[in-house]
């Protein structure tokens, strides 16, 4: 009998995972197996929020793996000696992994087919709706630099059809099984309160329940901070318990949440051929960053004093999650307003999210400080604009700050404007910054007066 290992990184489902349906096709027995790997759990990217959604991960994925006649083979250690082990214990004729863009794991898939006495069989197309490399410059390069360029062409690029789960996963008799981490042993330490479920089964839950509601009118509504009417499935993407491929199947390339997808594509693409740009300016703007460690701290607190700006960074610390449009100011608020290093905040937001991606979040930090891709790297946005046109009635705002609560309509926008002794009752602090010098500092120094 031909045995198939497959190795399980970011791809932990059983519905359209290419590496799994394949092993069962191609082998009559497959042993399905994931590996703790010392160099992450060890590292500064194991945090305790994605440690709590990684284990409820690896349970439900055992569980989907026992009800089709096999279970999860789990191992601590070095992934590439673990695996090379394993492979070879059970006399497997191929190990399946799925793709992936990180500097870690291209050098992991390289050091396996170097170990491995097997065939290494790679899948590209398990962690994307169009793999990295499928859509190339027209005129040479190795990956495309433009989003809007790209957009245009991944909405009509070709795509395989979801793959149905294995019905039934055959395990080689004796097959050693390991048990199942839990949160703490993969990393301890305090979570956000308020951490959504890992795993498929509750991924395909929050997906059909956002299918039935909210998707239909997702272009009216996902920039509306307090509607929170996204999808919130990035931890799921992120983690693989979705397939983007099915995703994107099920809701369709019409809406605006197809361009969401194609981002986390684009970033992958850029990552891909650009390992370094998870730490090093994409486009280098010759920025001095200033350094200002007690702003910094205030505003990883949620304490600037810029109420849009503080809600935002206190969902992040509820949830592990944050809203992309709340994203994207309170990026804009660290890196122009502050003009603070791009670095810090994607550490910052690497300890806390659980939808944490080497790609998207470094990419997507890199994008609004401008050393990345988007071409107006000047670019300046009106924050109390953008928060009155996005939570218009303040319901975000109050939700996240509760010291403004009391404040009613968009006046919670901005308290420093209440009479001096109600202001001098709240427990909330003047802002730390003028928005407007602070954006006249950033543009001097980026050579614009």
């Amino acid at each position: 009998m031909t045995v198939g290992v497959v190795l399980f990184t970011r791809d932990l489902r059983v519905h359209d995972n290419p590496a799994l349906w394949h092993a069962v096709r191609e082998h009559e027995q497959v042993l399905p197996m994931f590996v703790l790997d010392d160099d992450i759990r060890t590292g500064g990217f194991n945090r305790p929020n994605r440690a709590t959604f990684l284990a409820d991960c690896l349970r439900d994925l055992d569980g989907s793996l026992r009800s089709r006649g096999a279970r999860l083979v789990v191992r601590r250690g070095d992934v590439v000696a673990e695996t090379a082990r394993l492979a070879e214990q059970v006399s497997a004729r191929a190990v399946h992994v799925a793709g992936d863009v990180s500097r870690y794991a291209q050098r992991r898939e390289r050091h396996l087919a170097q170990a491995l006495t097997c065939e290494l069989v790679v899948h590209e197309d398990a962690l994307f709706a169009v793999p990295p490399g499928r859509i190339r410059p027209s005129g040479g390069g190795a990956h495309m630099s433009v989003f809007s360029a790209y957009y245009r062409r991944w909405l009509v690029e070709s795509r395989r059809a979801p793959l149905p789960a294995p019905r039934v996963v055959a395990l080689p008799k004796g097959s050693p099984a390991g048990l199942l981490p839990s949160a703490r042993s993969i990393c301890p330490g305090p979570t956000a309160p308020r951490l959504p479920p890992g795993g498929e089964s509750a991924g395909r839950s929050r997906l059909a329940r956002w299918l039935r509601t909210d998707a239909g009118r997702y272009d009216e509504v996902h920039d509306d901070l307090a509607a929170d009417a996204t999808s919130r499935l990035s931890p799921y993407l992120h983690f693989g318990c979705l397939s983007p491929v099915d995703v994107l199947a099920r809701s369709g390339t019409t809406a605006g949440f197809a361009r969401q997808l194609a981002w986390r594509d684009f970033h992958a693409q850029v990552l891909a051929a650009r390992s370094d740009a998870s730490t090093r300016d994409l486009r280098p703007r010759e920025d001095r960053w200033r350094s200002a460690p007690a702003e910094f701290i205030a505003w990883q607190q949620g304490r600037t004093g810029i109420p849009v700006v503080d809600a935002g960074m206190r969902q992040l610390a509820e949830e592990g999650w944050l809203h992309n449009r709340a994203r994207l100011l309170v990026a804009h608020f660290l890196t122009k307003t502050l003009y603070l290093d791009w670095r810090l905040g994607a550490a910052h937001f690497a300890d806390q999210l659980v939808d944490g991606d080497v790609a998207n979040n470094s990419l997507n930090w890199q994008w609004v400080a401008g050393t990345g891709t988007d071409s107006r790297y000047n670019r300046i946005y009106n924050i109390d604009a953008q928060a009155r046109r996005y939570d218009p009635d303040g319901a975000y705002v109050r939700r996240h700050v509760p010291e403004l609560s009391e404040i009613p309509g968009a006046a919670v926008h901005e308290p420093w404007l209440l009479p001096t002794r109600r202001r001098a009752a709240l427990d909330y602090p003047d802002p730390i910054v003028d928005v407007a010098e602070g954006n006249a500092r950033f543009l001097r120094a980026r050579g614009r007066r």
